[in-house]
């Protein structure tokens, strides 16, 4: 008999009636036996997250606004009491809010704050249940440098092991100074990772609000090709490129370990989802092209210089001047005499572009130094493109017979995906255009 490990998203979790869907779920399958839950998502369109309120509410605190605190604060108490009530189980939830409400206005501090609607989604997904409430604090650990940390994999085995079955909170854990530390945003997908490690699960199963992967946005072209099968990396080039099923780094505890995981969708139960596996456990599609993926609003900062190749360190300089401000690059197309940084706008805000550029400069010296900004960021990723001829040609062919004008390309040396950079605005252009030429 193998062991399941179901993480159930924000959509999954986001009333009682729902949350009793999802129990059902769990209660068909007996090798379902370890459960992560997300905090509640929205339950119609308009509504607001509650890790979003919660957010909002650590701002309010800390700008000493405490009406305001309360006032949103009383928005997610209303929110779980409505739960409880739907749930049908007395859970004492008025109580447990009083406790964090107080923890808040305690100095708790922001990941605090935040991390609470996953532990009282958990504390409700477990009384449905009927099963252990296990905090990830007990085993989630984060290093100095705000990551996770491997000792969690062990801890994770440990404490788990005592556990037959279990709900988990996704999202956070404790750092390195004892205080509760979340993830980034989806960050609970790791989390589900980590326990599919930690109790080494046959199957990683996410259960969210769509029946897979698809080849690409559906907000973009009209029912896109369904993807029944992906690898590991494909899954982590198009997840990290804007296709948000699946947090992109929630691969890495199951990957070393060969674990799959299934993304299923818990309002259609009875659909097959898409599979992320290995790549040795399955054959070439007939299709080159996996899927397509976007992201916009990145800037590209780009140097040129004589001999630049010459120079011994050069590219060292350079990416010393970013880190030095926390900045992190997501591409480096280079040349002989030049070099670009790709970087997402959000690094680059409150004159901190300006200064890098000014440091660079005396870093470096460039003949010269120049910026495009706004760029969008189109990912072409397929496991058989690099075994296939005219790839590239059919996919360059397809954007110039659209009137989009290529600014970068980039190209990983797994000559698993093409990046091509493009104005914001031919984003979406874009991406049909080259879906069309492969899928259609």
């Amino acid at each position: 008999m193998g062991i399941k490990v179901c993480k159930f998203g924000g959509t999954s979790m986001a009333d009682g009636n729902v949350i009793l869907k999802a129990s059902k779920i769990v209660e068909a399958d007996a090798e379902r036996r370890y459960v992560v839950v997300s905090a509640p998502g929205k339950r119609f369109g308009g509504d607001i997250k509650v890790t979003d309120l919660l957010y909002k509410c650590s701002d309010e605190y800390e700008s000493g606004d405490i009406g305001a605190f309360q006032n949103t604060f009383e928005k997610i108490r209303t929110r779980f009491l409505g739960i409880e009530k739907e749930v049908g189980k007395e859970l004492n939830m008025q109580s447990a809010l009083d406790l964090v409400e107080k923890e808040i206005l305690n100095g708790a501090g922001r990941d605090y704050c935040a991390s609470r609607g996953e532990y009282l989604a958990g504390k409700v997904m477990s009384a449905v249940l009927g099963v252990p409430f296990v905090d990830a604090t007990e085993f989630v650990r984060f290093d100095e440098e705000g990551t996770l940390d491997e000792k969690t994999f062990d801890l994770a085995k440990e404490v788990l092991s005592k556990y037959p079955r279990a709900v988990i909170p996704g999202f956070y854990g404790l750092g390195i100074d004892g205080k509760v530390k979340t993830f980034s945003r989806g960050g609970g997908d790791i989390s589900g990772s980590i326990v599919a490690r930690g109790v080494m699960a046959s199957l990683y199963e996410n259960w969210t609000d769509v029946s897979g992967f698809y080849a690409c946005d559906p907000r973009i072209v009209d029912s896109p090709a369904w993807i029944s099968e992906l690898s590991y990396e494909e899954l982590r080039e198009l997840s990290y490129m804007g296709a948000n099923v699946l947090h992109s780094e929630s691969i890495f505890p199951v990957r070393s370990a060969g674990i799959p995981i299934r993304i299923c969708n818990t309002f259609r139960p009875e659909d097959a989802g898409t599979y992320i596996v290995k790549t040795s456990t399955r054959d070439l599609r007939e299709n080159v092209v996996t899927g397509v993926a976007g992201k916009k609003d990145f800037t590209v900062i780009s140097l040129e210089k004589s001999m630049m190749n010459n120079e011994v360190g050069f590219v060292q300089k350079v990416l010393a001047v970013i880190g030095k401000y926390g900045v992190s690059f997501e591409h480096l197309p280079s040349g002989v005499d030049t070099m670009s940084l790709v970087i997402d706008n959000a690094y680059l805000k409150n004159g901190v572009q300006q200064t890098i550029i000014e440091e660079i400069k005396e870093a470096v010296h460039p003949d010269k130094i120049y910026t495009h900004e706004n760029i969008a960021l189109i990912a072409t990723v397929g496991y058989g493109m690099a075994k296939n001829v005219g790839t590239s040609a059919r996919l360059f062919t397809a954007i110039s017979n659209a009137g989009i004008n290529v600014i970068m390309i980039d190209q990983g040396s797994s000559e698993m995906n093409i990046i091509v950079g493009v104005e914001n605005e031919d984003c979406a252009k874009c991406i049909s255009a080259i879906y069309n030429e492969f899928f259609k």
